[in-house]
This record gives C-alpha cells, sequence and structure tokens, in this order.
C-alpha cells in the first residue's frame, strides 16, 4: 500500500486505523511526545477495562437480584450498569471532544 507522504498512513484504509479510537494522535494530543501518548493511552485503556468490569458487577448485581426478587439489589445493578457504560462511552471519546474543543478555539 502506498504512503501518504503527509500524514504517514497508509491510504487505503487498514485494520490499525479502526483500533486506534484509544489512540489520540490528532490536535492537542499531535504536539505531545510519543511516551506522553502511550501514557495517554495506557490510562484511557485501563480506565475502560476497569469500567467495563463494572457494568460486569452491576449486571452481576442484575441477574441476583432477579432470581432472589430483590428489588433492591436489581436498582442498584441497573445504576452501577448504566453508569459504567456511560462512562466507558465517554472516557473512549474523550480523544474527539478535546480536538472539538481544541479547534474551536483555534
Amino acid at each position: 500500500m502506498a504512503k501518504d507522504p503527509d500524514s504517514g498512513k497508509t491510504a487505503g484504509g487498514t485494520v490499525d486505523g479502526l483500533v486506534k479510537g484509544l489512540a489520540p494522535d490528532w490536535g492537542p494530543f499531535a504536539q505531545i511526545g510519543g511516551t506522553a501518548r502511550t501514557v495517554i493511552q495506557a490510562i484511557m485503556a485501563a480506565v475502560i477495562l476497569v469500567l467495563l468490569g463494572r457494568a460486569l458487577l452491576g449486571l452481576v448485581h442484575l441477574r441476583v437480584g432477579n432470581s432472589q426478587h430483590d428489588t433492591v439489589q436489581v436498582k442498584q445493578g441497573q445504576k452501577e450498569l448504566a453508569g459504567s457504560l456511560v462512562a466507558a462511552f465517554v472516557v473512549a471519546s474523550l480523544g474527539t471532544l478535546f480536538t472539538i474543543v481544541y479547534g474551536m478555539g483555534i
């Protein structure tokens, strides 16, 4: 595949382009070094893994609450599941949000 000399990315789209959702390398993130970008990627990935773990815990609360007919545990599971998934979505889209705010400031 031919490389685009301006961006350094291959033309034609690859799987690499799809899995870089947690790899901010545009807008304000383009100005930081490679080590800082790697740290940001690792922190974002860790936070998303923790949030998905909390979502699984909320799902367990939901299942146990339903099996025991415990409405309090069901509500707790619903809140934990919804909150974790919303937070995971926000963390995953932080790169886009920062880029939009950065673009509006320029």
